[in-house]
């Protein structure tokens, strides 16, 4: 059973080479995929299930036709696009995922996620990422017009970007006791995230196992897909991948 695993594509209509690389990307898949797992922040933004921009009309559609194709897909809401709803998934085909989620990959229990809840050093992110998540707040800011919407994001990341340039980089990487307590706490020997846009397969021990955590890379630069069959892991540019699918 082959699995696919990408993250952190950031797909809008300023990279439209990145709209045509994701929808080629898609069809190969549903000639030589079982499963697709997008890990989070598919698109750069996304505030809410009644955006009408083309270029995300383009992606829904895409993904909609690779699940109608028998393509198992899932999706894992990131810290661009957790505003993605039952409209979305409807709309694709796709299955919500929960902040942590387990599945089986080839007799090996992994956890999926996006991964910016394992970056417990960067604590004004974490204080933010709880307010806008919370069900009030989320409810509030989906009942505004969608012109309002887009202006309060165009402020907010510029905001976001300001405050990343000035904190420290391994404040943005993951915190490897939140790793161990992950892995652990789902009893699973693998973890596959993406967010911090530092792509790696990491070896590590936990509870006296041995266990990888693989990080996906993002499409401003790498291209990166991850490839699972029968429990062997290929990490592929995407031309690497279209070039062998």
């Amino acid at each position: 059973m082959t699995t696919l695993f990408v993250s952190d594509l950031h797909l809008s209509a300023a990279r439209p080479d990145k709209l045509t690389l994701f929808e080629t990307f898609l069809a190969h898949a549903r000639r030589s995929a079982n499963a697709l797992y997008i890990l989070g922040d598919l698109f750069e933004v996304w505030l809410g299930d009644d955006d009408d921009d083309p270029a995300h009309r383009a992606v829904i559609a895409a993904l909609a036709a690779t699940s109608a194709a028998g393509v198992a897909l899932f999706f894992a809401h990131g810290n661009r696009d957790f505003l993605c709803g039952s409209r979305f998934a409807a709309q694709t085909g796709a299955t919500l995922l929960p902040d942590y989620a387990t599945v089986d990959l080839g007799g090996e229990r992994a956890v999926v996620t996006h991964g910016d809840l394992l970056c417990t050093r960067d604590v004004a992110y974490q204080r933010f990422r709880r307010v806008v998540r919370h069900p009030l707040v989320r409810g509030l800011f989906l009942a505004t017009p969608l012109r309002w919407r887009q202006r309060i994001a165009q402020g907010t990341r510029r905001g976001t970007q300001a405050s990343a340039g000035r904190k420290a980089g391994e404040i943005m990487d993951v915190e490897p006791a939140a790793v161990r307590d992950v892995l652990a706490a789902h009893d699973a020997t693998l973890l596959i995230h993406g967010h911090t846009h530092r792509p790696a397969i990491h070896d590590l021990e936990v509870g006296g196992r041995a266990c990888r955590r693989i990080v996906l890379g993002d499409w401003y630069t790498d291209d990166d897909v991850v490839r699972i069959d029968t429990g062997q892991v290929e990490r592929l540019r995407i031309d690497e991948f279209l070039a062998g699918a």
